[in-house]
């Protein structure tokens, strides 16, 4: 099913024109028009309110590609959104013109064995928003189908719905590593996942949580919103025994999960090398498509190794996090701008260069 769009115009007849974000080449977004694909019977028609950047979406900006998915044709950029439902489809019963809801982004074919198991996340065949050839949601208006279409609690605003998609994300990786309130756990990188999974894992009852990163501002972050201890580390692989030392020394007892929300070379090592024995590392990250990281003597130690991909039925228990104030998401959102070619252009290069931005969310 294609997705997306966005109005700046209007045809002839006066009908809106539907206008998106492309993403044309290496570094090159236009926006230009998009046409909707017809509205199902259990489809619902959305005007886009709020759409965060992720950062595959600047990858696949800067490289055409990430890991195994590239990008052959023009593709409307963008997944994490939430709007307005305008139309519902015939057999739609439980949204109406008007709700404000969160989309998750993932089309799965609930034919396969993982979606009839309940994996759904790892179809083969999943349609996911800006994820090649499937366009995305950077968009005026999108069509999607109204179960993946969650409605908005009346206290949680449209950027806190669009934030559910990398909330997701942390949600399911506590999930994947079983958090409870008798696990220790350490979050190798602060970016906006590694500070998502840090909200998650506090929400699921862990007691104690350090976060680990190169870059002042985003531990200083971290530190504002929750985290016990941080740890300042280097990129030098030769500093990896040092640093497992003083990452030990900052959670003061022993680290039953650590989760590496940067998928690199040094940060996996170090996360298996500082968890204890019998503990858990989960890979959330993708920094690296392949790894050489020290497992043997993690096994010996029996530290297992968990894979986390996308999520998987997160939004409910996410909304609820946010509606109930167990989860506040919204120091994450550090700039904002509208959907204009210029703007398009800036929050790309702002999300790009880091620094001070760690979630940046256009507001349509």
């Amino acid at each position: 099913m294609g997705k997306g769009g966005m109005s700046q115009g209007e045809k002839e007849d006066g009908e809106e024109v539907n206008m998106a974000a492309w993403l044309m080449g290496v570094n090159t977004l236009k926006i230009q028009p998009f046409e909707l694909p017809s509205l199902g019977p259990y489809d619902v028609l959305v005007r886009m309110k709020a759409v965060g950047i992720c950062g595959s979406d600047v990858h696949f900006l800067k490289t055409l590609r990430l890991a195994d998915f590239v990008v052959k044709e023009p593709m409307v950029i963008g997944h994490e959104c939430a709007g307005v439902i305008e139309k519902v489809g015939s057999e739609v019963k439980t949204l109406v013109p008007g709700d404000r809801v969160a989309l998750e982004p993932g089309i799965s074919c609930w034919r396969c064995d993982h979606c009839k198991g309940g994996r759904y996340n790892l179809c083969p065949e999943m349609k996911f928003f800006a994820t090649p050839p499937v366009h995305g949601s950077l968009a005026n208006q999108v069509v999607h189908p109204a179960d993946l279409c969650f409605k908005l609690p009346d206290n949680v605003s449209l950027e806190e719905g669009a934030m559910c998609e990398p909330l997701s994300v942390g949600v399911h990786a506590c999930r994947r590593a079983n958090i409870g309130p008798e696990t220790n756990v350490l979050i190798m990188g602060a970016g906006p996942i590694g500070l998502v999974t840090m909200l998650a894992a506090r929400a699921f009852g862990a007691p104690r949580i350090v976060i680990v990163d190169v870059d002042d501002y985003r531990l200083s972050v971290a530190k504002e919103i929750g985290a016990d201890n941080i740890v300042k580390v280097s990129t030098n692989l030769q500093d990896i025994a040092e640093e497992v030392e003083k990452i030990q020394k900052a959670m003061g007892t022993g680290i039953d999960v650590s989760f590496d929300c940067a998928g690199l070379n040094k940060t996996m090592s170090t996360a298996l090398g500082a968890t204890c024995a019998g503990g858990k590392v989960c890979l959330v990250g993708m920094g690296h498509h392949e790894m050489t990281v020290p497992l043997t003597p993690a096994a010996v130690r029996e530290v297992d190794v968990v894979g986390v991909f996308r999520y998987k039925n997160t939004w409910p228990l996410c909304l609820e996090l946010l509606r109930s104030g167990k989860i506040d998401v919204k120091p994450l959102v550090t700039h904002r701008f509208g959907f204009s070619q210029k703007e398009v252009e800036e929050a790309f290069e702002t999300s790009a260069r880091g620094g001070t931005a760690i979630k940046v969310m256009f507001n349509l």
